[in-house]
């Protein structure tokens, strides 16, 4: 039999799908249900199922992140899609993910029974047979999902920069272990998180520094350093010249070029 988990925020959904679809008549039993994308993501690592059935917008996560991290785990796991987003671009990065069938709600149920078809298939066709298991992070790690959870990851850490933001945060947001983000933004960006958290605040903080009124020990506030001395060091060490000297710098060039006037 194979193992089926249902993800959806709605309980109406939810028990629909349990008590409508003859799934013994696929070869398949639910083996759990989440109502979050979250609890979902921990049940199907709980679970392992073969099949999954779930939403992609629920409250609090998007469920494409964790599409992404299950497909890189889970990478035989046949996933359909149930939503009332009726938005192209998600669906189509749903696809890229690796989603067998993108259905939107109400679904009817020819169109779930002809979703369970393909998936059943699909999974009886593939070598060796039983229960999806996890892949090897290192057999998976180049492919659409990962791509994907890196761009979210460095999305993530642009939005929220200014922050006590650690690793853990990050890999949370995205479904995946600290160890396995730290390798897919090696591999996707060529940096390390914290040198990605960096490159972020110091570009942020340039931008802060041409404004004259604004002190050091304001920017480097403003852009998440709590020591003004380490914002120093790291500036320096990006930059190569002190957060001082790049000011008077850019903006003895600006000056310069006002001066000018227009290019004739």
């Amino acid at each position: 039999m194979y193992k089926v988990v249902i993800v959806d925020d709605e309980s109406i959904i939810v028990e629909g799908l349990k008590r409508v679809v003859d799934w013994a008549a696929y070869g398949c039993q639910v083996a759990g249900w989440a109502n979050d994308a979250a609890e979902g993501a921990a049940l199907i690592r709980e679970k392992r199922p073969d099949i999954l059935f779930t939403d992609i917008k629920m409250p609090g996560r998007d469920g494409l992140a964790m599409l992404a991290a299950l497909n890189g785990e889970f990478p035989r796991m046949q996933t359909t899609v149930l939503t009332g987003y009726r938005d192209f671009e998600y669906a189509r990065q749903a696809i890229q993910l690796g989603v067998a069938r993108y259905l939107l709600k109400p679904s009817r149920m020819e169109d779930l029974e002809e979703a369970l078809r393909h998936m059943t298939g699909v999974l009886a066709a593939q070598k060796p047979k039983g229960p999806a298991r996890p892949a090897a992070h290192e057999e998976a790690e180049d492919s659409p999902a990962n791509s994907f959870l890196a761009r979210q990851a460095q999305s993530y850490i642009g939005e929220h920069y200014a922050q006590r933001l650690s690793l853990q945060e990050v890999a949370d947001h995205c479904y995946v272990s600290q160890w396995h983000l730290s390798k897919l933004l090696h591999k996707y960006l060529g940096l390390t998180f914290y040198e990605l958290l960096n490159q972020v605040r110091i570009r942020e903080a340039k931008r802060l520094l041409e404004d004259p009124a604004m002190t050091i020990s304001e920017a480097a506030d403003r852009v998440g350093y709590t020591d003004v001395a380490h914002f120093s060091r790291v500036f320096k060490k990006t930059e190569g010249v002190s957060a001082g000297d790049w000011r008077n710098q850019h903006c003895g060039l600006r000056r310069a070029a006002k001066c000018a006037g227009p290019a004739r």
